[in-house]
């Protein structure tokens, strides 16, 4: 039986995901030996209070003896505009974005920090032993 795929995303909303990550810049603030912090920046986004970034992205390195290495990664929207609920394709397809610039897709546990549009993920490139 062939069942109709239905594309939820309005192209609307595709064409603003298309222009977010096209014009997405991030610079790093802070390095250390086992955690980094960059500043997202946005096209149409920014920080209320201080017209910067509309984002920032923490990564945490957790290394577990030699073999193991688990990256924590948190992402935290301060633009109150991102928080609506109808841009939460935006929200995951820029996090999904981030990962893949700044972790590399990683073993990684990924917290998003966006009012209603916040969720966990988890991102293996391995299967667990």
């Amino acid at each position: 039986m062939n069942k109709p795929i239905i594309d939820i995303i309005p192209d609307s909303l595709k064409t603003k995901i298309t222009e977010e990550i096209s014009g997405m810049t991030f610079t790093k603030n802070f390095r250390s030996a086992t955690a980094e912090e960059w500043y997202v920046f946005l096209p149409n986004y920014n920080d209320p209070q201080t017209g910067g970034a509309a984002g920032k992205v923490i990564i945490h390195y957790n290394l577990y003896g030699n073999r193991e290495i688990f990256i924590n990664t948190t992402i935290i929207f301060d633009d109150p505009l991102l928080h609506d609920e109808s841009l939460h394709h935006l929200i995951y397809a820029v996090s999904d974005e981030l990962i893949n610039r700044l972790v590399g897709y990683a073993d990684t546990l990924l917290s998003v920090h966006a009012g209603k549009n916040s969720y966990q993920a988890e991102y293996k490139q391995k299967p667990s032993p």
